[in-house]
């Protein structure tokens, strides 16, 4: 570990941080923060050094979803504070565990006019599960161990904790060592009785649905979904996106909610997603339960909801898929038994449900309108959202473990309907823009072998082109693709539909060269602009071994709404 004793806070923090199994901060340095990066010297702790500080929490943010483990930002004190406060939103709304460290001012100059002092914690606290300032040397290890057992419990999401330069650099007694059960996050387990009334009631309804939130679509979760969804025979339909029933990634689903009967809601928010649990979205006469980590959600579910919420439980989304499966194999074997003393028949108590059902959802969710496998742009050198996106799978469809990011926008959307991979990480319920390069690289980070597919807009190239060279500087190759229809169409697609087509104002972009902008920052550059270009250009950008940006000229469509009918 970093010099010989008397060691100091900041030797603490970093002793802690490796304790818990992180070796890679996602940072940009600073004045505030200058002990910490000297405490990370022959640590073992890789530090990726960014060019905006929200990149750093956008990195920390994709690195945690696709890990399963804490990411951390660690930013210096005030402006970069600040600068880093943004994405922590969009960390939040993904349910991501994330932990946000920033330098601060000196405790013993709070009040005097410290340089960069600001009250940094009370800027954090409406984005975080929990935001304070660490007050001693002595008690730092503590604050990290507890920051990320906040961070990871419940409903995961972002932790913030500042950091006084005075508490970096003061001594401590000695670097006491945590066991790796310090770290793991506190379980609300779902009760048995319960468990086993939510499986009853979605046996005995005829449509049922399951619908799980941002935290349940991270891969592990989502194979912990599926397991739930073969042993109950009821479909699991996991929701992250902006879009909410309207995702075109879960094509005509919204067609089959509003059919439903019987819909629990396993850690997903009743929210504007879900159209607030409202008709036509969902069936007036429909039941519904809900199992969720926080009893706020529950509160405004029951007064959403009425008599018509039979069943309301806290519990954490895993915690509870892990009960309902026990449950579901309790009935199994409840019905094997020579008698039972149930009052429903056997068959009732071990059967699934219907095929028919299940099969009708997923084949809803499947759906993706016949014409788009010829869909051409009328618009010379200009190629339709799905000609620039499904020439993507193949590289996609490679390695087992790749990683698809996707960005906000309406080419967000389009690419969101043609592509899949095992990894997905997109902008999530916070329907912000922006993150797709820092997620990218930090994907890389996550899994170094595998391929990394991003897709974003022109408008979002803008935020963080500059993370090209972050990722030219640590080796992070990956696949940008540029849908380029110079503007900014999800707001040109609102004024089109709001104030009609002669009021559209303020949306217009230059048709830049946005693959030569990588080029400049030493990455990898290729401009599409006719459709079957497209697929060369992918192997080509994947063979560079860079970070490459496939810029292609798009048709400025509005997103996909896909319906059967």
């Amino acid at each position: 570990m970093p010099p010989a004793v008397p060691y100091r806070g900041a030797d603490a923090l970093i002793r802690t941080l490796s304790d818990a199994g992180v070796d890679t901060l996602f940072t940009l340095s600073g004045n505030h923060i200058m002990p910490i990066f000297d405490a990370c010297v022959q640590s073992g702790i890789r530090l990726i050094h960014t060019r905006h500080e929200a990149a750093t929490v956008h990195m920390a943010d994709a690195y945690a979803r696709i890990t399963g483990k804490v990411g951390i930002a660690l930013v210096t004190g005030g402006p970069g504070h600040a600068n880093a406060i943004a994405a922590l939103y969009t960390a939040s709304q993904a349910e991501s565990p994330v932990v946000l460290l920033s330098g601060h001012a000196p405790l013993t100059q709070l009040g005097m006019g410290a340089f960069q002092e600001m009250r940094q914690a009370d800027l954090a606290a409406p984005l975080t599960k929990a935001s304070w300032t660490a007050q001693s040397a002595e008690a730092l290890s503590q604050d990290i161990a507890r920051a990320i057992v906040v961070a990871r419990s419940g409903r995961p999401g972002p932790v913030h904790v500042s950091l006084p330069t005075d508490v970096l650099e003061a001594h401590v007694s000695a670097l006491t060592p945590h066991a790796a059960a310090a770290f793991e996050p506190h379980p609300l387990a779902l009760d048995p009785a319960s468990a086993q009334a939510i499986v009853a009631r979605l046996r005995a309804a005829a449509r049922p649905l399951i619908l799980t939130g941002p935290a349940s679509m991270t891969r592990t979760a989502r194979g912990q979904a599926a397991a739930l969804e073969h042993a109950l025979g009821v479909p699991v339909v996991g929701m992250e996106s902006p879009r909410g029933i309207g995702d075109p990634s879960l094509g005509a689903f919204s067609e089959m909610l509003a059919q439903s009967d019987c819909i629990l809601l396993l850690g997903k928010r009743l929210d504007f997603t879900l159209k607030f649990g409202q008709t036509p979205a969902f069936n007036g006469a429909a039941v519904v339960m809900q199992i969720d980590a926080d009893r706020h959600e529950l509160e405004r579910t029951q007064n959403a909801f009425g008599d018509r919420l039979t069943h309301a439980a806290s519990a954490d989304a895993a915690s509870a898929i892990a009960a309902l499966l026990t449950a579901t194999e309790d009935r199994a074997r409840l019905a094997k038994a020579p008698a039972t003393s149930s009052s429903e028949p056997a068959d009732h108590v071990h059967g699934t449900k219907p095929s028919s059902w299940r099969h009708d959802v997923r084949a809803a969710i499947a759906f993706r309108p016949a014409a788009w496998d010829d869909a051409t742009s009328p618009h010379e050198e200009r190629l339709h959202p799905v000609a620039a996106c499904r020439p993507l799978q193949a590289l996609l469809d490679s390695h087992p473990d790749s990683v698809l990011v996707v960005d906000g926008g309406e080419i967000g959307q389009w690419a969101q309907a043609c592509l899949s991979a095992p990894h997905r990480v997109i902008n999530g319920i916070a329907g912000s823009i922006g993150a797709a390069l820092p997620f990218a690289a930090a994907a890389r980070v996550a899994v170094p072998e595998a391929p990394v597919v991003a897709v974003l807009g022109d408008g979002t190239f803008g935020f963080h082109s500059a993370e090209f060279d972050t990722a030219v500087r640590y080796d992070l190759p990956f696949v940008a693709v540029v849908g380029n229809d110079a503007r900014w169409n999800a707001e040109y697609q609102i004024q089109v539909r709001d104030y009609g087509q002669d009021r559209t104002i303020g949306c217009e972009l230059l048709p830049t060269r946005y693959d030569q902008v990588a080029t400049a920052f030493g990455g990898f550059g290729a401009f599409v602009t006719a459709p079957h270009d497209m697929a060369q250009a992918v192997l080509d950008a994947q063979a560079s071994g860079k970070p490459a940006c496939i810029n292609v000229m798009i048709e400025g469509l509005a997103a996909p709404n896909i319906k059967r009918a």
